[in-house]
């Protein structure tokens, strides 16, 4: 059972919808033409791959900040949350990791603490890995408070296939370092905004892993990582 489990890695059951419905045009499909059929098949194998939610080893240790998805480190910047969170104007160290449709989509939160506002603000489906995506495209903005008082901003921001960001999270809801909050369908991107004076300890290029990979320590005075992805 436990080598099965390697194998066969668990879908969300909010793809299920999604994987019937290829399931029932392959049929169609099929009725068409075998050849057309096949393609079907390939493309409802695909869509359950997509909607794959592995389990991760989330780190334990308190302070430590990690991915809230799957994908490319694509820029590290200084930048101003979204507005709609009520943080302010001044621009915090941002990460935002690029998820193309092969990535998994499951996003988590990045360390434990209180939602504070979760925000959905209607938007354009530009390409997710332009810059101005943040302010432009569609998104779901989460503040969360955590224990020690300090606060962090993360966006789910739908891309250009991308059409439905869901979000688990409500005001007051407290959660748990790498816990499932949401997923974003079909290529996207997910910003994250650090603490004033908490540095990443990801580069540009990096792969993450979303629950795993440690992105900030809050209780380490290590300054920026500096590398190149080879």
């Amino acid at each position: 059972m436990s080598a099965l489990s390697t194998v066969i890695v668990p879908i969300n059951r909010a793809g299920w919808p999604f994987i019937l419905a290829f399931a029932v045009v392959t049929l169609i499909l099929f009725w068409l033409s075998t050849f057309l059929g096949w393609i079907g098949v390939i493309l409802t194998a695909w869509c359950a791959y997509f909607f794959r939610d592995p389990d991760r080893v989330v780190p334990s240790r308190p302070g430590l900040m990690v991915s809230p998805a799957d994908g490319l480190v694509q820029m590290i910047t200084k930048a101003v949350p979204p507005p709609e969170l009520g943080m302010g104007p001044e621009p915090l160290t941002r990460i935002s990791i690029f998820l193309n449709v092969f990535n998994v989509h499951i996003n988590r939160t990045p360390i434990e603490g209180t939602v504070t506002r979760a925000e959905y603000h209607p938007g354009k489906f530009l390409n997710a890995s332009f810059d101005k995506a943040s302010d432009l495209n569609e998104r779901m903005s989460i503040r969360l408070a955590m224990p020690d008082g300090r606060e962090i901003a993360f966006v789910q921001i739908a891309g250009l296939v991308a059409r439905r960001i869901l979000c688990t999270l409500k005001p007051g809801q407290s959660v748990a370092t790498g816990e499932r909050y949401g997923l974003i369908r079909f290529g996207s991107r997910t910003d994250i905004y650090l603490p004033d004076g908490v540095q990443p300890l990801v580069i540009v290029g990096q792969k993450a892993l979303g629950g795993e990979t440690i992105l900030a320590d809050l209780t380490s005075a290590e300054p920026q990582r500096q590398g190149v992805v080879r």
